[in-house]
């Protein structure tokens, strides 16, 4: 099946597999981990039963994801350990403190609280539920926190030094976890998450509001997801236009690759809305485009010259064609979140949102697709670091473990297997809850814990009726 590949292909093919099916999940978790909190506040502030409603609903919903998330990230890390081993061992110095870092801080922090949050309402009493709830939020942005900062350093390394093995070693902790990228990147995915959660809310509420638009459950949640994407998309653009200057400025070959420049424009470059790339040719067929717009949006003027990739020597390009269509999916989809916030904003104020059928339709299409926005961010952030692992210092070809491929062939053979099966099985169990209104009683998460003693009491109690019964017999 993967005749022909080699090692390094294979294990990139692996890393990207998991890393995809892992992103999803936290970029889920940590949106609705603050909407949660959200809703617990304005439950104790205005003791609308609504709220606590809402907040039972997704608080199970949020567990399933939470657990996937968890499991999906530590599969994906052994990989380190296995297919770039060469990697973990020059970047540990650096790369492993911060890791951990995530790990003693910010996860500790999610399941110390976790299951609180879930079943320690009637036994701790609504302060310190919320005060849990607040702390499981909190825990996911400080995961996102360290995770974005290792990811950002290997996009723009800064305070290391290289010892006498060839590793990494840490010079300055401060440039290390606030090197030149990570404010942009935190911002950009974390109003990534929020946007993910606002449009599976959204389309979870447009769901039941087709089906019973008296649904108060649903009027709410439609509600509160409109506004966060009339609010979060215009900020999320925003943050984007930043974090492109910034990707400008430290690795301005993933920049040319995103436009699709080939060629420098020395009076100003145009802005290629759509094409085909043509890597033979380098060129891109059949453009569409707007002259000047490029330079004016990079360099904030229209006669701003705009390097191409003939001045990146061939063996440090990214790949063109994969960015160039990523980043279009990702910025098209940001347009599309932005229309569909507008749209619900304009009904609102016409005393509409709930009735108009058609803006529910939209809200339960465009509910995936803040995953799919997600994946083609990153899918145009990891890529447009090719042929570097850590950029311009460590070459992905020398940072993988001397692995064979038919090793790594069987093993990312497995993990599509098991993946498919066990997150397929996941997803379907999640839309299965979402499926349901808000005011099921049973979502298939028990509202509290098992109390096996319990069972052992249940147990002894019908064993004595079925004795009884076989001695009447």
């Amino acid at each position: 099946m993967f005749d022909g590949f080699t090692a390094e292909t294979l294990a990139r093919a692996q890393f990207a597999f998991t890393v995809s099916f892992h992103i999803i999940f936290p970029a889920f978790s940590i949106g609705l981990a603050s909407y949660l909190t959200v809703l617990n506040a304005l439950w104790l502030r205005t003791g609308d039963e609504t709220y606590q409603t809402l907040f039972n609903y997704w608080k199970k919903i949020f567990a399933v994801a939470f657990g996937m998330g968890v499991v999906s990230g530590i599969v994906m890390s052994y990989q380190f350990g296995t297919n770039w081993s060469v990697f973990a061992d020059k970047t540990g110095p650096i790369l492993g403190p911060l890791m951990a870092y995530e790990v003693l801080s910010a996860f500790f922090l999610e399941a110390g609280f976790l299951g609180i949050m879930l079943f320690g309402r009637e036994r701790v009493g609504d302060k310190l539920h919320m005060f849990a709830t607040a702390m499981v939020s909190f825990g996911t942005l400080m995961s996102a926190t360290w995770i974005l900062s290792v990811n950002s350093w290997m996009q723009t390394p800064v305070g290391y030094g290289i010892n006498d093995l060839g590793q990494f070693v840490p010079e300055d902790w401060w440039q290390i976890v606030f090197n030149p990228s990570f404010p942009y990147r935190l911002v950009h995915m974390v109003l990534a998450a929020y946007l993910t959660t606002a449009l599976v809310v959204g389309g979870v509420g447009g769901l039941h509001l087709l089906r019973n638009r008296e649904d108060a459950p649903a009027r709410r949640m439609f509600s509160m997801a409109m506004w966060m994407l009339i609010v979060v998309a215009p900020l999320q653009i925003l943050a984007g236009d930043f974090h492109g200057l910034n990707t400008l400025e430290h690795q301005p070959a993933k920049v040319m690759a995103m436009e699709g420049h080939y060629e420098s424009h020395p009076h100003g470059a145009p802005l290629i809305l759509f094409g085909i790339p043509n890597p033979e040719e380098r060129r891109i067929d059949y453009a569409i485009q707007i002259p000047k717009l490029s330079s004016l949006i990079l360099k904030h003027h229209w006669d701003a010259p705009l390097a191409g990739l003939d001045t990146i020597p061939d063996i440090d390009e990214p790949p063109v064609a994969i960015l160039f269509w990523s980043f279009r999916i990702m910025v098209g989809l940001g347009f599309a979140m932005l229309g569909l916030g507008i749209w619900s904003l304009w009904l609102r104020l016409r005393g509409r949102l709930y009735e108009s059928g058609w803006v529910h339709r939209a809200a339960i299409v465009m509910g995936p697709m803040g995953f799919v926005a997600v994946l083609a961010g990153w899918i145009t952030t990891e890529v447009g670091r090719q042929p570097f692992t850590v950029y311009g210092l460590l070459r992905t070809s020398d940072s993988l473990a001397p692995v064979a491929a038919p090793a790594v062939a069987a093993s990312l053979l497995a993990f599509i297997i098991v993946y498919f099966f066990i997150f397929g099985s996941g997803t379907f169990y999640l839309l299965r809850m979402m499926n349901n209104p808000a005011g099921t009683q049973r979502l298939g998460l028990r509202d509290g814990p098992i109390r096996t003693a319990r069972m052992t009491e249940l147990v002894h109690k019908a064993g004595e009726a079925t004795s009884g019964k076989k001695g009447e017999l």
